[in-house]
């Protein structure tokens, strides 16, 4: 059996396969032939003959000149690139990456959520410019600084992304609620309350922060608009580490330049990379990022811990950690 990896994603993440990360799988599993590919001309053609690929994305086109593969691991808990309708039609199972970004996720999502309690954003505008201004800094771009602790936050989307998020959260004085499509009877722990997608409309309104951290499926598709911001408290704060096309932009940049809500942290966008003629960058109550929420130096060694225990487990003939649904799109446990 043979294994091919790759850790491109797109033109700007081309991570090589490192040989401490060969040497670890053939030492692990002595009988399978693992072949890394880091250029599109030799992942073309080891393609022809694997049964198993590991990395951010294998290409759709070719999928059809890969007819001996069974399985396809993603790296990220993104998988939009991996459902392509030949997966779909072959029945190619389908793993992703979740809970593998959930730390730093979360640290990121805190950190923004902080930033803005402190409007850390005005003052590193203030830095750039020269200006010693204290009342700017406590007044804000309209909101004066504020304590996290105490603030109510309305995480939408409670995968190990989300739950992380309320956890952390929690454990600095918020309180918590939580969105999901199936939610249980009894609130677990630090959640206030958690709802269905009826409930969204109260959420929204409670929040003083809004984390976005859905997967990216046709119900999630611009489930956040004009409408539902103009739900939004004054003061409140939307947090997107999710996909950009949860959100519909240009409603966003509407809302934010009339001061419907307070500001934006923004990590992924409708249009990666974001172009430089988007109204985003020049926004004074954005915190904006270039979809480096997830970014850790314990990546790609989560990733390979959860990718061998995954092998074991398909050598073995177990059930997959993190298998996702093709009709959901995302893992049925989420």
């Amino acid at each position: 059996m043979k294994v091919l990896l790759n850790f491109h994603l797109g033109q700007d993440v081309r991570i090589a396969v490192s040989e401490g990360t060969l040497t670890t799988l053939r030492d692990r599993f002595p009988e399978v032939t693992f072949v890394g590919a880091d250029d599109a001309e030799t992942l073309a053609r080891e393609a022809a003959d694997a049964e198993v690929f590991y990395g951010f994305c294998f290409p759709p086109e070719l999928v059809p000149k890969a007819p001996r593969l069974r399985w396809i691991q993603s790296a990220s808990a993104g998988i939009e690139g991996n459902l392509s309708p030949p997966v779909v039609q072959r029945g190619i199972l389908l793993t992703n990456g979740a809970g593998i970004a959930s730390t730093g996720i979360a640290e990121h999502v805190l950190g923004v959520m902080l930033g803005f309690c402190r409007n850390l954003h005005v003052a590193a505008r203030l830095q750039r410019e020269g200006r010693w201004d204290r009342p700017a800094v406590m007044a804000g771009a309209g909101t004066a600084v504020r304590e996290f602790r105490g603030s109510r936050v309305a995480v939408l989307g409670l995968g190990p992304i989300g739950a992380t998020v309320a956890a952390d959260s929690a454990a600095l004085g918020a309180t918590v609620r939580g969105l999901r499509r199936h939610p249980p009877a009894k609130p677990p722990a630090p959640y206030e309350a958690v709802v269905g997608p009826d409930g969204l409309q109260d959420v929204l309104g409670w929040a003083h922060f809004v984390v976005l951290a859905v997967p990216h499926t046709p119900e999630t598709e611009r489930m956040i608009g004009a409408r539902e911001i103009s739900l939004m408290r004054p003061d409140g704060v939307l947090v997107n580490v999710a996909r950009g096309s949860v959100i519909d932009e240009a409603a966003l940049v509407d809302a934010l330049r009339r001061g419907v809500i307070a500001g934006a942290g923004l990590d992924v966008f409708e249009e990666e990379p974001l172009p430089a003629s988007s109204p985003l960058w020049a926004l004074p109550n954005v915190i904006l990022t270039p979809h480096v929420s997830g970014a850790t130096p314990r990546y790609l060694e989560r990733a390979l811990d959860l990718f061998v225990e995954n092998l074991a487990r398909y050598l073995e003939g177990r059930p997959l950690r993190n298998l996702v649904d093709h009709v959901l799109g995302y893992p049925k446990n989420q």
